[in-house]
């Protein structure tokens, strides 16, 4: 096994929830892909909000799904 060296800042340390020193490298990985899971999260709420989305039911949205993909036939 090898052993490689990762330095972050204390923001970035904490951001990803990390409590100790030492990591196998597919838990940082799983880590580092929840964190961009999060930001895509909360990128995709945001937009919404910007365009008025954030506040369709589920009907309004199922209906716009149903008529965007008629339009692709």
């Amino acid at each position: 096994m090898r052993t490689i060296n990762v330095q972050m800042s204390d923001l970035e340390y904490n951001s990803l929830g990390l409590s100790k020193n030492s990591f196998l490298f597919s838990e940082i990985i799983d880590l580092l892909e929840q964190q961009m899971a999060r930001q895509a999260l909360r990128r995709s709420v945001e937009m919404a909000a910007q365009n008025g989305l954030s506040s369709m039911t589920m009907e309004e949205i199922n209906a716009e799904v149903k008529a965007a993909r008629q339009c692709r036939r």
